[in-house]
């Protein structure tokens, strides 16, 4: 079946769209749409499986990561991901570690769902948006109902069983404006590694081109600017932003780990329920369906021509006001879906988020300088104040790197 070249993550979706939320930005929710004909959601034992099998084939190891999502992947119920472990267990080479992620929002969260994760070793991605006036205002149930208190309930039965939590924060129209209430609350309730994912949603019918619950770029750059400059000031070696993560993996002259910013893309695409596969989870449609594992096998749908095409257009299609642009090697252009308004001089194919994306990283370009230079003059510090410093806890030596991305690698 052959190998893949070089290091991936399928984000499988073994729920497909199916969600126990109707979250009014999601933009995956619509994909149902897809399956008209599918009554039950649920990836099938065999292709479950079969999936397995595949990306244990493709991968050169000795570590596999599976990265669960959706949709609500919890809405399968714990036993879906038994079965998945075992099977992992099963067909995973000698000497070989799995590890497996999940992307939910917290809701359906149980004790008994917290002892399988913690004894199975589970990281988790949580969705929440801040505090419940915020969270509350787009993410809510099928009745149209708050989730917060639910969500929160689930993240502290996360931490009472110790299982690794990264909070996810979907950046909209509303909590953008509220920067600091929005990074404290989440400093207050212990979050060590947060993600701020911008609610881009292209709404050509629109008279500003966006839909209703995206943030304007330049409120988005202030928010991420305002942020930062707690964060440097009292955060660093505490708490792991991504989006700063990455701005300081420039400053050491280090690759980037997240796909928006990389130069290509193509490395993270999408398993749908019945076995479809994407290049991507901003592609999920006909046009971009590149085949299904029961017939092609999942390394050579991530080796096909098709798919190299699509990661390095990322990189081909950039208009000359991105290539000569100063903070090029911070962002790359940032994720081709944002990519639809036009530049200065009227050349199509630049980042909605582009005024946003440079003025945060100019501003933060001077102190993650000095911060890199200060850090790469330490001993890598394995240890916090707390004990070893865990893979994904933020480094103790204040790069704003996770401990496995810095110190942890060496």
């Amino acid at each position: 079946m052959g190998k893949a070249s070089g290091e991936f993550q399928v984000f499988v979706k073994p729920a497909g769209a199916v969600c126990n939320l109707d979250c009014q930005y999601c933009y995956y929710r619509d994909k149902r749409s897809l399956y008209p004909d599918t009554g039950v959601f649920r990836m099938p034992d065999s292709l479950l499986e079969e999936y397995i099998v595949q990306h244990i084939e493709a991968a050169s190891g000795p570590e596999i990561a599976f990265s669960w999502h959706g949709g609500e992947p919890t809405t399968l119920g714990v036993d879906f991901f038994r079965k998945a472990v075992e099977l992992e267990r099963r067909h995973k080479p000698a000497g070989w570690r799995i590890r497996n992620g999940i992307q939910t929002n917290g809701v359906l969260l149980d004790e008994e769902w917290c002892r399988f994760l913690a004894a199975e070793d589970f990281s988790i991605g949580l969705s929440l948006d801040g505090p419940a006036e915020l969270h509350d205002a787009y993410r809510v149930t099928r009745g149209g109902r708050p989730s917060h208190r639910q969500a929160m309930g689930g993240y502290e039965l996360l931490r009472k069983h110790g299982i690794p939590t990264d909070i996810v924060c979907v950046v909209h129209n509303l909590n953008v404006l509220h920067p600091l209430t929005v990074y404290r609350f989440f400093r207050e309730i212990g979050c060590r590694h947060l993600g701020l994912l911008p609610a881009v949603e292209r709404a050509p019918e629109s008279a500003k081109g966006v839909g209703p619950y995206t943030p304007s770029a330049e409120a988005y750059g202030a928010f991420l600017r305002k942020i930062f400059d707690e964060w440097i000031e009292r955060d660093t070696g505490r708490i792991a932003v991504q989006t700063f993560e990455e701005a300081a993996r420039t400053a050491l002259g280090m690759e980037h780990s997240l796909c928006v910013f990389r130069e290509t893309c193509g490395r993270i695409p999408v398993l749908e329920h019945n076995g479809d596969f994407f290049p991507c989870d901003h592609y999920v449609d006909r046009e971009h369906r590149l085949g299904n594992i029961r017939e092609t096998p999942l390394g050579e749908l991530l080796e096909s021509r098709a798919q190299r095409t699509f990661g390095e257009a990322k990189r081909d299609t950039l208009p000359r006001y991105c290539r000569e642009c100063e903070t090029l090697a911070m962002c790359n252009g940032g994720c081709p879906k944002y990519r639809f308004i036009r530049t200065p001089d009227g050349e199509p194919g630049l980042n909605y988020l582009c005024a946003g994306l440079k003025g945060f990283f100019l501003h933060t370009r001077a102190p993650l300088a000095r911060m890199a230079s200060q850090r790469q003059g330490r001993t890598p510090a394995p240890r916090t104040a707390r004990g070893k410093a865990g893979r994904n806890d933020p480094c103790p030596c204040g790069s704003g790197l996770k401990y496995k991305k810095c110190c942890g690698a060496r």
